[in-house]
């Protein structure tokens, strides 16, 4: 980012911005307003000729570092995109095909479907193990490139599901280019924890975990990709993902380790066999402690609420105390997609999996299928990510700066977050998702939050209405001292905004007033339909999401959004 040290300058503004020998129409961290006339002009023809987000992007953006250490604020923020236009593009990174064991989709029939859902760029993440490790990695990419080439609007990247060692299952994620199968084969047969036997709880498994994430870096930094990254999937399923593990892996590798889903996929898996549905968990959350799993946490977390995990969905949880700690840690949402609920597909005739790392391409098999648990990908769940271009490289420059939403159901059609010094209403002003506010001691600081409502019926056939937007906030009080805390007593929603009826548009304004102390805020919506007082009581969390019944709650009448944080530091 062209940020050779950290250091402070006095400007005639609020904001403090690290320059060092960047250009003021380069440096994103300094808002339009406060340019020269001439860099105003030089900006705005580098940003019309798309370069301005590709030099961003070559710099580092983004918060993968800490938002507390003066280090990783030079490394993560420092000529960070804080302002202009983010091109926001709706994406799935955990989506299964016939090359998993439990799959049975070509790579096509999930692109076309999510293209068709709105879509824009697709993560293939068929299972590790030893048959995909040995022959499935391979025999998937051309397919892959395939599609590539037949749909050239969609970005369809080529991924893995993770067996983390000692841990539940993850996404990886490879920028395409020519190594992009050899990283992922030789990621798959050294760290995966179905293929080196390590799925149990033990030191050595999670220290092979570790080294996994140290090897993608290495790949990354010796250039055999060009870029890698890692989300934890549906960390709170069987209570596998202990706050130690997340904490290590994030603080051994901030660049790869990026964040955990927030709502798991499997989101048809509650309906009700009474409405041909599977009758399961939502998101088949349905399982209780086992030998390996983190023994602190409460049965509640072996539940969605409102569809979400419960390490998101708690108010004071365990993502606001990875985020109280100033840890860039985000939140996704996906359809884990396997078999479609109520799709007549079934696998080929005579496939072999175990010798062919496939099965053969599906077939019309005349009945719906009323035991999957999955949606398309896009038909359902949505990860928004503000790019600054339309490649795969910006969408994981996105990605690893946090500039994401996430929705269900298509509650709504687009979201504006911006901590702003008070009165700023320059359209391109503010820090968006993600970012981190630096103001002097004393300044006035106040969060707008623009929302674009649904205007149409989504894929059930019913049109969303949100009914309310909340605001949360918590301090952030530095490291834990107990890496395996997993609650943050200072977070609480703070206000909550009612969405009038009938508009196209809402829009809410909060002063955090004169600023003296660090703290973080991130917002939520609901169309509710469902709430309840969260873990910690109606004095923390007073209309949070709803504990979903096992067997027992429609998708499509409980939706949420939630986006990632802002950080606000004053100095």
């Amino acid at each position: 980012m062209g940020h050779g040290h950290p250091h402070t300058h006095d400007h005639s503004h609020d904001h403090d911005h690290d320059h060092g020998s960047t250009p003021d129409a380069l440096d994103l961290s300094i808002p339009d307003s406060e340019l020269s006339p001439a860099d105003v002009s030089r900006r705005g023809f580098l940003r019309g000729a798309g370069l301005l987000g590709a030099a961003a992007g070559l710099t580092g953006a983004g918060t993968a570092g800490g938002v507390l250490g003066t280090p990783d604020i030079a490394v993560a923020h420092g000529g960070g995109q804080r302002t202009g236009d983010f091109s926001w593009k709706a994406g799935d990174h955990h989506i299964h095909t016939q090359y998993s064991s439990d799959g049975k989709y070509r790579v096509a029939d999930h692109v076309q479907h999510g293209l068709a859902y709105g879509l824009d760029w697709l993560v293939i993440t068929d299972h590790g193990g030893a048959t995909h490790a040995k022959i499935g990695v391979d025999k998937v990419n051309p397919d892959i490139v395939a599609a590539r080439e037949k749909f050239p609007e969609a970005l369809v990247f080529q991924g893995l599901e993770w067996n983390i060692p000692a841990a539940e299952h993850g996404t990886i994620i490879v920028h395409p280019g020519k190594k992009e199968v050899e990283v992922l084969k030789e990621f798959e047969t050294n760290y995966d924890g179905s293929v080196k036997g390590a799925s149990s709880q033990s030191a050595a498994n999670e220290t092979l975990a570790i080294a996994g994430l140290n090897f993608l870096a290495a790949a990354k930094k010796n250039r055999r990709v060009s870029d890698a990254m890692f989300f934890a999937n549906h960390p709170s399923r069987k209570g596998l993902d202990s706050p130690h593990e997340i904490r290590g892996w994030r603080d051994a590798q901030p660049e790869i380790a990026l964040g955990f889903e927030g709502a798991p996929g499997h989101q048809a898996a509650a309906i009700p066999t009474s409405a041909f549905g599977p009758g399961a968990g939502r998101g088949f959350y349905d399982s209780s402690p086992g030998a390996d799993s983190f023994p602190a946490y409460p049965l509640e977390s072996y539940r969605t609420w409102g569809g979400f995990d419960w390490m998101t969905a708690t108010v004071g949880g365990l993502w606001d105390s990875l985020l109280a700690e100033g840890k860039p840690w985000w939140i996704t949402a996906n359809s884990d997609s396997h078999s479609v609920l109520w799709d007549t597909s079934i696998r080929g005739a005579n496939s072999d999996f175990n010798a062919n790392g496939r099965y053969n391409d599906p077939q019309h098999g005349v009945k719906p299928d009323v035991t999957a648990g999955d949606f398309w990908p896009g038909f359902y769940s949505r990860t928004h990510v503000g790019a600054a271009g339309d490649d795969y490289r910006h969408v994981m420059d996105g990605l690893r700066a946090g500039r994401v939403w996430v929705d269900h159901g298509g509650l709504i059609k687009s979201l504006d977050v911006r901590a702003r010094v008070q009165g700023d209403r320059n359209r391109r002003g503010g820090t968006p998702l993600g970012g981190v506010l630096k103001v002097r001691k004393g300044t006035a600081v106040e969060v707008t939050i623009d929302v674009e409502l649904a205007d149409k019926p989504n894929w059930a056939q019913l049109l969303p209405v949100l009914a309310r937007v909340d605001l949360i906030q918590g301090a952030v009080t530095g490291a834990a001292a107990d890496r395996d805390v997993f609650t943050a007593p200072k977070t609480r929603v703070v206000t909550s905004f009612e969405v009038a009826k009938g508009k196209k548009t809402a829009s809410f304004t909060y002063s955090f007033g004169r600023v003296s102390s660090p703290f973080y805020f991130r917002v939520r919506g609901t169309d509710g339909n469902f709430s309840q007082p969260g873990l910690y009581g109606a004095a923390v969390d007073p209309t949070g999401p709803k504990l979903d019944v096992v067997g027992d709650a429609d998708p499509w009448l409980d939706l949420w959004f939630y986006a990632n944080p802002i950080w606000v530091l004053p100095y």
